[in-house]
């Protein structure tokens, strides 16, 4: 258990890719730190079942990702259960389809600040922790609309583009302090969020369900399969070896060959 003794936090972690991070993090020993929504029932099964799986402690913390306090707050929770923060994943993320002429600004101010906001006011709380003990990890869950764009998702791709350049600059201010910082940019992962977004994508382009999954979700996929949380969780796990302290800065792609054309 090579993270025994360290704590993460993992945000968006009550289901889908940050689920799966946070159950690879806890077997191989970290103590991990649940945030996100859901029913109080399904919370506790999801951090009783991370508690589970290593010699670690799993707590859940429901700090609103849109709220800079509760973000300082939640850091400062970790650090004073467990020090650290060692490692901290921001995975939170919402989506809305629409076309720019009809795009909600409230939509607009929710994405930056859930998909963007919160990622800045994360690293902004954990640097210094992780600074003091002269080691950390640092992995944002991008998208490959980090590097491309698609139609009738403005602020989610406007979100993603930010995340790689915030996730550079600060990987440049700490590449001399033992800190890594990262970006995992996965294609269309079967989870909740993109469930989510497919009833939004039938209206905005007309077409059925098997149409958007088909033609839509996994066009730009040349695998023509979704990618898996586990596979996502599986990159998040080796960029927290120490194998992987040369690579900060970069924008990994887990996205069946979507970006390569």
């Amino acid at each position: 258990m090579f993270l025994k003794g360290k704590s993460a936090i993992v945000t968006g972690s009550t289901s889908g890719i940050g689920l799966a991070v946070a159950k690879a993090l806890a077997a191989e020993g970290a103590h991990v730190m649940l945030n996100g929504l859901g029913a109080p029932d399904a919370i506790e099964e999801a951090r009783a079942a991370v508690a589970a799986l290593g010699d670690g402690d799993a707590l859940h913390d429901a700090a609103d990702m849109t709220d800079p306090e509760a973000i300082a707050a939640m850091v400062a929770r970790a650090h004073d259960t467990w020090g650290g923060p060692d490692i901290v994943v921001n995975n939170a993320g919402i989506q809305y389809v629409c076309g720019i002429e009809d795009f909600p600004v409230d939509k607009w101010d929710a994405i930056l600040a859930i998909n963007l906001s919160s990622a800045f006011h994360m690293m902004r709380a954990a640097v210094p922790h992780m600074r003091a003990r002269g080691w950390g990890r640092i992995v944002s869950t991008a998208s490959a609309h980090s590097l491309v764009a698609s139609p009738n998702k403005a602020a989610y791709v406007a979100a993603k583009h930010g995340l790689v350049g915030l996730t550079k600059t600060v990987a440049l201010e700490t590449a001399p302090d033992g800190v890594t910082v990262n970006c995992i940019s996965p294609g269309y992962v079967w989870t909740p969020l993109v469930e989510q977004q497919i009833p939004d994508t039938m209206k905005a382009r007309g077409l059925t369900r098997e149409q958007v999954i088909n033609d839509v979700l996994l066009a730009a996929q040349p695998t023509k399969e979704f990618v898996t949380p586990k596979q996502v969780a599986a990159l998040a796990l080796f960029l927290c070896r120490d194998e992987a302290k040369a690579i900060t800065g970069a924008n990994l792609s887990v996205d069946g060959g979507w970006t390569a054309a």
